[in-house]
């Protein structure tokens, strides 16, 4: 236990002290990043859409096990933001209903990278809600004060951080950290688990 606690303290000295930028992502990739993740069914969607290179509404709702209303509604904002259109073409009856686009296609590959990393690890459940891989992003990026998170990520409010940090917690993916002091200074970051995602969330 004291050995576990020298651990963290020296990991939120780390954490205190400046780092260095870990590259720099425009407001707008960050807008892009948090909106793909607002639908908790849009990253399996696209994933399943490279992986069968298109497919029918029906078979959508079998394969992923998602609802019909939840399944239209991801549908159509995906179709909004031009990641996906129906299939302009007609002939065969099996023909898929819904395809990528070009900028679909070119964002498909990394959610299909994401989507079987999740599923290896075993946390589609909270990895997929709202904020979890966006607060990811911003851990990774050495944002660990609640503040510096909050202000990352535009529209996310400070009940919507303080659940999504104690979800992410508790599947052990975030760790909290208290350095002792006056006032004691509180600090977040990504266990191993958590540390897992950072290539993958890198080459998004």
């Amino acid at each position: 236990m004291e050995r576990r606690a020298r651990s963290l303290t020296v990991a939120a000295r780390k954490t205190a002290e400046p780092h260095p930028p870990r590259g720099i992502m425009s407001s707008t990739r960050i807008r892009r990043f948090a909106a793909l993740f607002h639908y908790r069914w849009a990253v399996p969607i696209l994933a399943e859409l490279h992986h069968t290179q298109g497919s029918k509404f029906v078979t959508l709702t079998n394969r992923l096990g998602v609802g019909r209303d939840s399944l239209r509604r991801t549908l159509d904002v995906l179709i909004a933001r031009g990641w996906v259109i129906r299939n302009p073409g007609h002939g065969h009856p099996m023909r898929p209903e819904y395809v990528l686009t070009a900028a679909g296609l070119r964002l498909a590959p990394w959610c299909s990278r994401f989507t079987a990393l999740m599923r290896a690890l075993g946390i589609e459940e909270v990895g997929l809600r709202k904020w979890s891989m966006p607060i990811a992003l911003a851990l990774q990026r050495g944002l660990g004060r609640f503040s510096e998170i909050k202000a990352f990520l535009p529209g996310l409010t400070s009940r919507a951080l303080t659940l999504a940090l104690k979800e992410l917690q508790g599947a052990g993916l975030v760790e909290r950290v208290v350095v002792a002091g006056y006032p004691p200074v509180t600090f977040y970051c990504l266990t191993d688990l958590g540390c897992r995602f950072r290539r993958v969330l890198n080459d998004f």
